[in-house]
């Protein structure tokens, strides 16, 4: 007698479908990122599967997706369009990420401290190509290797919640910056490249230290950005004193 169940042949075509979904919101999101689309643009879902050659279904919903995110705005009538974020919008995203990452130090079990040494070879490797691109000023290569490094060190926070959320925040703040980085001469000027000593205090379990380190990177991101788009920094607090790394 018929089981009643759904046969196993429909599954592949489900995976597929979910895989160009994603192919088609990463394709876009490194776009966005590198400031190759620039901001107010608009298109429609026949556009963009026209331009990569796939069904429409899969392209609205990774339409859909990244609007979610905020890396998208929905224009009724008109489909998509890419958002124009001021800089009241650069320091918000900034504030959030700082305030996020102050969390993790102050709330969350400190889990660097505790770091399975398999992993730092990764993370060095992603460090390194992220240097490597920011001092040759390679913005394409760079926002994509610099994403890699911080998406691999969030997941030390233990929660991926708050892993995906930095995710989005590191993406948004790059189609801001983007936006007045791409075509300038001195462009390593402005782009941070101390992963591998972030990757170094790691290493040696320094907790305060790297704390240290990501309120600096916090800090110096609103400087660089202030002197690019002639706006005045934010008055921000001091840094808290940094967390300790708990004894025996």
């Amino acid at each position: 007698m018929p089981s009643g169940r759904a046969p196993e042949r429909a599954f592949p075509a489900v995976v597929q479908r979910s895989s160009l979904r994603e192919q088609v919101a990463g394709a876009l999101r490194e776009e966005l990122m590198a400031g190759r689309l620039a901001a107010g643009r608009h298109f429609t879902v026949k556009e963009i599967a026209e331009l990569y050659g796939v069904s429409a279904t899969p392209v609205r919903e990774a339409l859909v997706d990244l609007a979610a995110q905020g890396l998208l705005v929905v224009e009724q009538g008109r489909g998509f369009a890419v958002p124009r974020y001021t800089w009241d919008d650069f320091i918000d995203i900034v504030e959030a990420r700082s305030l996020v990452i102050d969390g993790i130090f102050r709330r969350v079990r400190p889990r660097m401290a505790y770091l399975d040494g398999a992993a730092v070879p990764s993370l060095r490797r992603r460090a390194d190509a992220a240097v490597q691109a920011a001092r040759a000023g390679q913005l394409d290569v760079l926002v994509g290797c610099d994403r890699r490094f911080w998406g691999e060190l969030g997941r030390f926070a233990g929660n991926r919640r708050i892993s995906d959320y930095l995710d989005q925040l590191r993406v948004q703040y790059w189609i801001f910056a983007s936006a007045f980085l791409r075509g300038r001469e001195d462009l390593a000027g402005f782009c941070w490249s101390r992963h591998l000593e972030l990757v170094e205090r790691i290493e040696a379990h320094d907790i305060a230290g790297v704390h240290l380190m990501l309120v600096d990177y916090n800090e110096e991101s609103l400087r660089q950005m202030s002197m690019l788009c002639g706006e005045p920094l934010p008055h921000v607090p001091g840094p808290r004193a940094p967390v300790r790394e708990p004894g025996p």
